[in-house]
């Protein structure tokens, strides 16, 4: 039996039944990743206020000027090193990591593993 739903609906639905159990506060807050088909954008949100602490994305120009010729998994290093600097400057070292629903695989692992490069903790 097939299931229901495009890929989208899918994924929507796993995201929800993560973030029940997945919540970022003061000391750990959350990154969250998101991807189009050609770009990948990452925030760190603390859930408790509603606020984002950093933000990062592949249409920024600090990124845009780096990606020429570049897979879109090197982008998302790219992007990872570059919200481990901001999250770190703001003086969070631990981070809850939330996928979104999508698999943990190529370009979200790889925004995963150069923030865990640039530092981050999770």
């Amino acid at each position: 039996m097939p299931k229901e739903g495009t890929s989208r609906v899918r994924r929507v639905a796993r995201h929800r039944r993560v973030r029940r159990r997945v919540s970022g506060v003061d000391r750990r807050p959350r990154l969250v990743v998101f991807r189009s088909l050609n770009h990948v954008y990452a925030q760190v949100i603390d859930d408790t206020k509603g606020m984002t602490v950093a933000a990062a994305s592949s249409i920024e120009v600090q990124v845009r000027d780096q990606v020429d010729g570049m897979h879109k998994t090197g982008v998302s290093r790219l992007v990872g090193s570059l919200i481990a600097r901001r999250v770190l400057d703001s003086g969070v070292t631990e981070v809850v990591f939330d996928r979104a629903g999508y698999k943990y695989h190529g370009r979200v692992k790889a925004l995963a593993d150069a923030a865990r490069e640039g530092g981050l903790v999770f």
